[in-house]
């Protein structure tokens, strides 16, 4: 196998796994997620679903990934040549160029916002604000330059040197701003509404949506962990590796919630307002503060953005990572121009993704605009059916003994090697099973 780039240290690992799955989805979809479906028991599903679920997903990708040493099509080429496999290389890089497309527009919004925060200059409404061309598709093309100058960088002084030195400061400023919302005066609705289950607002769509936001939060089905997995050396403890990043986005997510929602019912604002809830609630929120105590409103929506712009750029920067493998691996592409060629072809896209909120506001699909079919599409179809496929390659076509190599390090790490069986029956059976439960719901 020809010497391929690695992250440089465990640390620089774990930060750049760990920043794929703490983005957006925790940032911007965990707290309306929690507001739509229920509160503290959509949080509760999504803990036991992360761990019994998502976690031995995970392991499958990073296996696949590791054990070849490849870019997701690469990956299929090396672990089951001349077979249909391909298809799954195939749809992991087909699915997080679709998501890229739609989430990037997101980051732009937080880069947009964050500009705003220091002089408090929000728009009257986040309508008024995505309907304008100019400033969401400037935005927009803003933020995917950002993030294709850090993959271009490389793995290790690009990817992994940000997801270094951004992860610990994204911590940093998510627990400053939830110890500050839960001291608000009427905040304690917010947090009891994240701590006290009302089950009788479950439905069979909290659950799926619970699983489903723990698939896209964790980053899985789309690729990243499989072309991360390749830069990880074969020293690297999985379950290190696994449990590390799945800890670490659930820590994130519940302080979001906790740095969001409190803010929110003290505000006294609906929490389930749906995707705009953090750039249409929010900066209200900031704006009034401001009032009675100007720098002290403005300094919190500065660290706030700037929080969601991080979060935003660490997991774009995982998104373009893999088509980008595939592109130099396969195609013989410089990382420079590769990455180019993933910011032109996305970012027409998400162009019109971007205008659909303004201009093409009247182009739907199904009933749906294109930032919302892709969203469905991503998070409802493709994520589930590439986890599906992982999961059932690794546990039903991957040899057992190749299995069991990858995952104890050749039989050196004694403590994967007692609970192999158990992960070996969670990926075989009990994920499965899951995945095609979620998946048919979506059509009921």
């Amino acid at each position: 196998m020809e010497n391929k780039e690695q992250f440089g240290s465990r640390f620089a690992a774990i930060a750049a796994m760990a920043g794929s799955a703490i983005g957006l989805g925790n940032i911007w979809r965990f707290p309306y997620m929690v507001g739509e479906y229920g509160g503290a028991a959509f949080i509760f599903i999504y803990i036991i679903s992360s761990f019994l679920l998502s976690v031995p997903i995970f392991f499958a990708e990073f296996i696949i990934g590791r054990r070849s040493g490849a870019n997701c099509l690469g990956a299929m080429r090396r672990l089951a040549p001349r077979s249909r496999w391909r298809l799954l290389g195939i749809l992991c890089i087909l699915t997080p160029s679709i998501i890229l497309s739609y989430y990037a527009v997101v980051g732009g919004w937080s880069f947009s916002y964050l500009l705003r925060a220091f002089t408090l200059d929000f728009p009257e409404s986040f309508g008024s604000f995505t309907a304008s061309p100019w400033q969401s598709v400037t935005a927009f093309a803003i933020y995917m330059a950002i993030s294709c100058i850090i993959v271009a960088g490389g793995v290790k002084k690009g990817i992994g040197r940000f997801s270094k030195l951004a992860i610990p400061v994204l911590f940093v400023l998510i627990v400053v701003l939830a110890i500050y919302s839960v001291c608000l005066p009427g905040s304690s609705a917010g947090v009891e509404y994240l701590v006290k289950p009302d089950w009788s607002k479950v439905t069979t769509r909290t659950f799926v949506n619970a699983i489903g936001q723990s698939f896209y939060s964790i980053s899985l089905g789309m690729g990243i962990i499989i072309t991360y997995a390749s830069y990880v050396s074969k020293k690297e403890n999985i379950i290190l590796s696994g449990t590390g990043t799945a800890i670490s986005d659930l820590f994130f997510a519940l302080i979001a919630g906790f740095a969001i929602m409190p803010a929110v019912f003290a505000a006294g604002i609906e929490p389930g307002s749906g995707p705009g809830l953090i750039f249409d609630t929010l900066p209200f929120i900031f704006t009034s503060m401001s009032e009675s105590a100007p720098l002290l409103g403005k300094l919190v929506a500065i660290i706030f953005f700037l929080a969601v712009a991080i979060a935003a750029l660490t997991s774009s920067v995982s998104l373009i990572e893999v088509p980008v493998a595939w592109l130099t691996e396969e195609k013989g592409f410089k990382r420079g121009k590769a990455t180019l060629l993933v910011f032109l072809v996305t970012g027409t896209i998400g162009a019109l993704c971007a205008l659909g909120f303004g201009p093409l506001a009247g182009v739907k699909i199904f009933g749906h605009s294109l930032f919302e079919c892709f969203d469905l599409l991503s998070c409802n179809v493709l994520l589930p059916l590439g986890g599906l496929l992982c999961v059932l390659f690794v546990g039903w076509k991957m040899k057992p003994e190749n299995f069991r190599d990858e995952f104890t390090n050749g039989g050196s790490l004694k403590f994967n090697e007692k609970i192999f069986g158990v992960i070996r029956f969670l990926i075989r059976y009990v994920a499965p099973i899951a995945v095609i439960l979620i998946f048919l719901s979506n059509f009921i």
